[in-house]
C-alpha cells in the first residue's frame, strides 16, 4: 500500500498501477475507481491522470501487470517439471495467483485491445501453456483446443471457488481440485491425435 507520506512525495506511474493492482485485490477489480484510488494513495482524483491517459488506461496496465506477474510465476513453477507435474504446477499457480490477488485476477481477464495484449505477457502464457502440451504428444492443430479446455477448467475453477460455490458442500473444494488435475491428465493422454488416439480406437 503506498502510504500518505509516499504519495505526497510524489507518484509516477508504475506506482500508481501498483497501488491500483493492490485495492482492487482489497476491494474487487469491478469496484476499483478513479476516486477511490485517490483516496488510496492520499491525492486529488485530477493528479491521477497526470501518470496514465484515463482510468481505461489505468486498467488496462493494471491487467498488464497482472498477465506479467502470473507469467512470471508460471514460468518459475514449471521449471524442470514435465508430463503430469508440469500440468499440476500450470494449475496450481493460476489457482494460487487468484487466491492471493483476486482483483488482479479479475483484471488478467478483461478484454485487451489487440496492440496492447500482444505486448503483453499473455502470449507468453499461452506459449508455455503449449509447452505443457508438447509432452503429451498433441498435434499442432489440436493444440489450441487443448489450451482453451484448460483455460476453461482453471478459470471457471477458481472463479466458482474464490465465490464461495464450494464452501457449502462436502467434500472438501482441495480434494476436488485435485480429481479435477488427475482427469485432465487422462483427458490429455487420451486426446484424439495424440500417441496414436484416434477417435475409433477410444470407442
Amino acid at each position: 500500500m503506498i502510504s500518505l507520506a509516499m504519495a505526497r512525495a510524489g507518484l509516477n506511474t508504475d506506482r500508481l498501477v501498483q497501488a491500483g493492482a493492490a485495492l482492487a485485490d482489497e476491494i474487487g477489480f469491478e469496484h476499483l475507481t478513479g476516486a477511490a484510488l485517490a483516496r488510496h494513495v492520499g491525492v486529488r482524483l485530477a493528479s491521477l491522470y497526470a501518470h496514465v491517459d484515463s482510468f481505461d488506461d489505468l486498467k488496462t496496465r493494471i491487467a498488464l501487470l497482472a498477465l506479467q506477474e502470473l507469467a512470471d510465476a508460471t514460468g518459475v513453477a514449471l521449471a524442470g517439471r514435465s508430463g503430469k507435474d508440469a500440468l499440476v504446477a500450470l494449475g496450481n499457480v493460476v489457482r494460487d495467483y487468484a487466491r492471493a490477488h483476486p482483483g488482479r485476477f479479475a483484471a488478467a481477464r478483461s478484454p485487451l485491445d489487440p496492440q496492447r495484449a500482444a505486448g503483453g505477457a499473455g502470449p507468453r502464457l499461452a506459449q508455455m501453456m503449449r509447452g505443457v502440451l508438447r509432452d503429451y504428444a498433441l498435434p499442432d492443430a489440436e493444440q489450441v483446443h487443448a489450451v482453451r479446455l484448460l483455460g476453461s477448467v482453471f478459470m471457471g475453477y477458481v472463479t466458482l471457488e474464490l465465490a464461495g460455490g464450494f464452501s457449502h458442500s462436502a467434500p472438501d473444494a482441495e480434494l476436488s481440485w485435485l480429481r479435477s488435475l488427475d482427469v485432465l491428465d487422462l483427458m490429455l493422454r487420451a486426446w484424439p491425435g495424440a500417441h496414436g488416439n484416434t477417435m475409433e480406437n477410444m470407442q
